[in-house]
């Protein structure tokens, strides 16, 4: 008797390790299911309440439910390696953190990819940090149209080397304001985006456009979902 309940002991023991108790346990993409470095989840109540009032601003029209929290790695100039986060929509997910791991693979280097929300949702603060990001809720100015990075539906990738301009009233406008020096895309630095870089060809490759080949501005971080696509899934922004 004695040995048959040690048996039973032992056995169920051996169970458990083995099924590993479905404790700590991350979500996985259906992308890669053996690396959990790589993974897409819903909004859960920690995240939103991290991005509550910050990039998910009370006016908010866009669906808690339409956004989709990634979980990346990337590696800086040095080659050292991060963890990174990013919230895009849901329809764009899996094909971000799939150009994010390519990137990865690659030693592609981006040297941070945090929430917009660690910088209180200020996009310029967040530039000149040289982040990358997407989602951000705003309204394109003077209109009732969700901007593209309202919808999560636009990335922008190491912003301060890539940076935001155009001429507006005969002044230069460059965001972030300390990107000026890299407005010379002839000009040879770190993690510059052009048509030759593993980061353009990569985007264009899952259907996004790139800022950088706009004739009125440019915004050589900034890669989005085209119009017609946007208007499929959301017909009355």
């Amino acid at each position: 008797m004695k040995k048959t309940v040690t048996f039973i002991i032992v056995a169920v023991l051996m169970l458990s390790f083995l099924c590993g108790c479905g404790h700590d346990h991350k979500p996985t993409s259906s992308l890669n299911p053996s690396n959990d470095s790589f993974y897409i989840t819903e909004i859960t109540d920690e995240i939103f309440n991290r991005i509550y009032g910050k990039s998910f601003k009370e006016d908010c029209t866009l669906p808690r439910e339409d956004l989709r929290y990634l979980h990346v790695l990337h590696k800086d100039l040095d080659g050292n390696e991060h963890n990174g986060e990013m919230i895009v929509n849901k329809h764009i997910a899996e094909d971000v953190l799939e150009i994010l791991k390519e990137l990865y693979e690659a030693d592609y280097p981006i040297e941070k990819i945090r929430l917009v929300d660690e910088y209180n949702a200020d996009d310029e603060a967040s530039m000149e940090d040289n982040n990358s990001s997407a989602f951000n809720f705003r309204f394109i100015s003077h209109t009732t149209r969700v901007s593209k990075h309202g919808l999560g539906l636009a990335v922008d990738i190491n912003t301060l080397y890539n940076p935001y301009t155009k001429i507006v009233d005969g002044k230069r406008i460059i965001e972030p304001i300390n990107g000026e020096p890299y407005l010379d895309r002839t000009a040879d630095f770190p993690y510059k985006i052009d048509e030759n870089d593993l980061c353009y060809k990569l985007f264009i490759k899952y259907g996004f456009e790139w800022g950088g080949s706009w004739e009125d501005r440019k915004d050589y971080q900034h890669f989005e979902i085209p119009d017609k696509k946007i208007a499929e899934w959301y017909p009355n922004n």
